[in-house]
């Protein structure tokens, strides 16, 4: 149960971090400024990985997203029971952190847990390709980093949190950015309304492009070999 409950925790400290980061730094009368909202909350959301995996990297691997899971899955280096079971874990992990973030707001006057939705003028359409190509990017890159023989060892934690940042970066302006379907369906759930609507986007998404990102590294990893 310790790398279950490793990702249970890993989960939380994600969403209630980069979530928690997304709130308070949400743009309002009192906080015009668009750019410090993207740039903090894609720092936290980084931060917060390169944390959890030298915390957590030794016991789970650190996965704390499905999608990681999926295509680790698919790459043959994890069992399908423990997929399921990280899976498991990692959403209940989102709901905690989500609660957490939900009592804290309820007593701050801030409104909203970060949750995920198409931002303004952005199609599901165009939403749903961004979560496939931004996810394809990123764990194509975790499955490069944490590679046994052509990885980046130690380093892998800090290239991935940082693949992460630019992920954000990149994404946020179409759909607040999730990669994650845990990191979305906790806050969809505590946020009802358009973010639930549309919380299939940020599942069904991210998991296309954890399996197409799986594909091309078996491909890469047979060259290799």
């Amino acid at each position: 149960m310790k790398k279950y409950i490793a990702e249970m925790l890993g989960t939380m400290v994600l969403v209630l971090m980069g979530c928690g980061t997304a709130v308070s730094l949400s743009c309002t009368s009192a906080n015009p400024d668009l750019a410090s909202t993207v740039v903090g909350t894609a720092l936290a959301f980084g931060l917060a990985v390169v944390a959890m995996a030298y915390a957590i990297g030794g016991i789970s691997g650190c996965h704390i997203n499905p999608a990681i899971t999926l295509g680790c899955l698919l790459s043959g280096r994890i069992s399908g029971k423990d997929a399921g079971m990280y899976m498991l874990f990692q959403v209940i992990g989102a709901f905690i952190g989500s609660t957490i973030l939900w009592v804290l707001t309820s007593n701050s006057g801030l409104v909203g847990t970060g949750a995920n939705a198409c931002q303004e003028g952005v199609s599901v359409t165009g939403a749903l390709l961004a979560e496939i190509v931004f996810t394809f990017v990123f764990v194509l890159v975790v499955l490069g980093t944490t590679d046994a023989k052509k990885g980046a060892g130690n380093f892998a934690g800090l290239a991935i949190g940082l693949s992460l940042v630019l992920v954000h970066l990149a994404c946020i302006r179409y759909t607040g950015t999730s990669v994650n379907p845990a990191r979305s369906i906790a806050p969809a759930i505590f946020q009802g309304g358009e973010a639930l609507s549309q919380l299939w986007i940020f599942i069904v998404g991210p998991f296309i492009g954890a399996a197409l990102s799986a594909g091309v590294w078996k491909v890469f990893a047979d060259k290799q070999n």
